[in-house]
Protein backbone atom coordinates (compact mmCIF):
# COMPACT_ATOMS: atom_id res chain seq x y z
CA UNK A 1 0.00 0.00 0.00
CA UNK A 2 1.53 3.30 -0.48
CA UNK A 3 1.77 6.22 1.29
CA UNK A 4 -0.90 8.17 0.03
CA UNK A 5 -3.41 5.25 0.42
CA UNK A 6 -2.91 4.34 4.01
CA UNK A 7 -2.57 8.13 4.61
CA UNK A 8 -6.15 8.61 3.63
CA UNK A 9 -7.11 5.54 5.03
CA UNK A 10 -5.53 6.01 8.61
CA UNK A 11 -7.23 10.07 8.41
CA UNK A 12 -11.11 8.30 7.46
CA UNK A 13 -10.47 6.03 10.31
CA UNK A 14 -9.58 8.28 12.93
CA UNK A 15 -12.38 10.41 11.44
CA UNK A 16 -10.14 13.41 10.50
CA UNK A 17 -10.89 16.04 7.91
CA UNK A 18 -8.27 17.41 5.52
CA UNK A 19 -8.30 20.35 7.14
CA UNK A 20 -7.63 18.94 10.49
CA UNK A 21 -4.67 16.72 9.82
CA UNK A 22 -2.75 19.72 8.27
CA UNK A 23 -3.63 21.86 11.35
CA UNK A 24 -2.63 18.88 13.61
CA UNK A 25 0.67 18.50 11.13
CA UNK A 26 1.34 22.01 10.86
CA UNK A 27 1.56 21.77 6.93
CA UNK A 28 -1.26 23.50 4.40
CA UNK A 29 -4.30 21.71 3.61
CA UNK A 30 -2.75 22.16 -0.20
CA UNK A 31 -0.44 19.92 1.14
CA UNK A 32 -2.39 17.40 2.59
CA UNK A 33 -4.11 16.54 -0.54
CA UNK A 34 -1.06 16.58 -2.44
CA UNK A 35 -0.13 13.50 -0.13
CA UNK A 36 -3.33 11.96 -0.30
CA UNK A 37 -2.95 12.67 -4.14
CA UNK A 38 0.19 10.56 -4.54
CA UNK A 39 1.71 14.01 -5.90
CA UNK A 40 3.47 14.50 -3.00
CA UNK A 41 5.91 12.83 0.17
CA UNK A 42 6.62 14.74 3.16
CA UNK A 43 10.14 15.76 2.91
CA UNK A 44 11.07 15.80 6.44
CA UNK A 45 10.70 12.66 8.47
CA UNK A 46 9.26 14.82 11.28
CA UNK A 47 5.61 14.23 9.29
CA UNK A 48 5.94 10.51 9.43
CA UNK A 49 6.78 10.77 12.99
CA UNK A 50 3.98 12.95 13.49
CA UNK A 51 1.52 10.88 11.99
CA UNK A 52 2.77 7.94 13.43
CA UNK A 53 1.86 9.62 16.71
CA UNK A 54 -1.13 11.12 15.90
CA UNK A 55 -2.60 7.81 14.24
CA UNK A 56 -1.21 5.50 17.34
CA UNK A 57 0.93 3.10 14.56
CA UNK A 58 4.42 2.41 14.57
CA UNK A 59 6.95 5.29 12.98
CA UNK A 60 7.73 3.19 10.15
CA UNK A 61 4.08 2.10 8.91
CA UNK A 62 3.71 5.18 6.95
CA UNK A 63 7.31 5.01 5.43
CA UNK A 64 8.43 2.36 3.28
CA UNK A 65 11.93 1.22 2.02
CA UNK A 66 11.14 3.65 -1.08
CA UNK A 67 9.99 6.41 0.52
CA UNK A 68 13.14 6.08 3.23
CA UNK A 69 15.15 5.60 0.39
CA UNK A 70 14.18 9.28 -1.18
CA UNK A 71 14.60 10.87 2.33
CA UNK A 72 17.71 9.83 3.30
CA UNK A 73 19.08 11.00 -0.27
CA UNK A 74 17.29 14.34 0.20
CA UNK A 75 19.08 14.74 3.72
CA UNK A 76 22.39 13.63 2.68
CA UNK A 77 22.71 15.22 -1.17
CA UNK A 78 19.95 18.19 -0.94
CA UNK A 79 17.41 18.54 -3.34
CA UNK A 80 19.76 17.27 -6.31
CA UNK A 81 20.25 13.94 -4.85
CA UNK A 82 16.64 13.44 -4.02
CA UNK A 83 15.59 14.29 -7.52
CA UNK A 84 18.04 11.80 -8.39
CA UNK A 85 17.09 9.23 -6.07
CA UNK A 86 13.27 9.92 -7.66
CA UNK A 87 14.04 9.40 -11.20
CA UNK A 88 15.99 6.64 -10.87
CA UNK A 89 13.22 4.64 -8.72
CA UNK A 90 10.65 5.43 -11.60
CA UNK A 91 13.04 4.12 -14.05
CA UNK A 92 13.80 1.01 -12.44
CA UNK A 93 9.96 0.86 -11.66
CA UNK A 94 8.97 1.42 -15.37
CA UNK A 95 11.25 -1.94 -16.11
CA UNK A 96 8.99 -3.86 -14.55
CA UNK A 97 5.63 -2.31 -15.38
CA UNK A 98 3.19 -5.40 -16.88
CA UNK A 99 5.97 -7.78 -15.93
CA UNK A 100 5.56 -11.19 -13.74
CA UNK A 101 7.98 -10.23 -10.82
CA UNK A 102 7.78 -11.60 -7.96
CA UNK A 103 7.35 -8.89 -4.92
CA UNK A 104 10.00 -10.57 -2.87
CA UNK A 105 12.60 -10.42 -6.12
CA UNK A 106 11.17 -6.75 -6.97
CA UNK A 107 12.38 -5.79 -3.49
CA UNK A 108 15.29 -7.54 -3.33
CA UNK A 109 16.42 -5.79 -6.81
CA UNK A 110 15.18 -2.34 -5.58
CA UNK A 111 17.26 -3.25 -2.50
CA UNK A 112 20.70 -3.81 -4.40
CA UNK A 113 19.71 -0.63 -6.93
CA UNK A 114 19.69 1.92 -3.79
CA UNK A 115 22.89 -0.11 -2.02
CA UNK A 116 24.64 0.75 -5.78
CA UNK A 117 22.82 4.38 -5.46
CA UNK A 118 24.97 4.95 -2.09
CA UNK A 119 28.42 3.49 -3.64
CA UNK A 120 28.13 5.68 -6.27
CA UNK A 121 27.65 8.73 -4.51
CA UNK A 122 30.51 7.94 -2.05
CA UNK A 123 32.60 7.28 -4.92
CA UNK A 124 32.11 10.80 -6.63
CA UNK A 125 32.10 12.80 -3.57
CA UNK A 126 35.86 12.68 -3.83
CA UNK A 127 35.37 15.01 -7.16
CA UNK A 128 33.10 17.42 -5.55
CA UNK A 129 34.97 20.61 -5.29
CA UNK A 130 35.28 21.44 -1.27
CA UNK A 131 33.05 24.35 -1.58
CA UNK A 132 30.09 22.59 -2.09
CA UNK A 133 31.00 19.76 0.12
CA UNK A 134 28.56 18.72 3.04
CA UNK A 135 31.17 17.37 5.09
Amino acid sequence: MKFCEKLKEARTRAGLKQEELAKALGVSLRTITNYESGERYPKKREIYYKLAELFHTEENYFLNEDEDFLLTAAEKYGSKGAKQARELMEEVSGLFAGGNIADEDLDEMMRGIQEAYWIAKEKNKKYTPKKYRKD
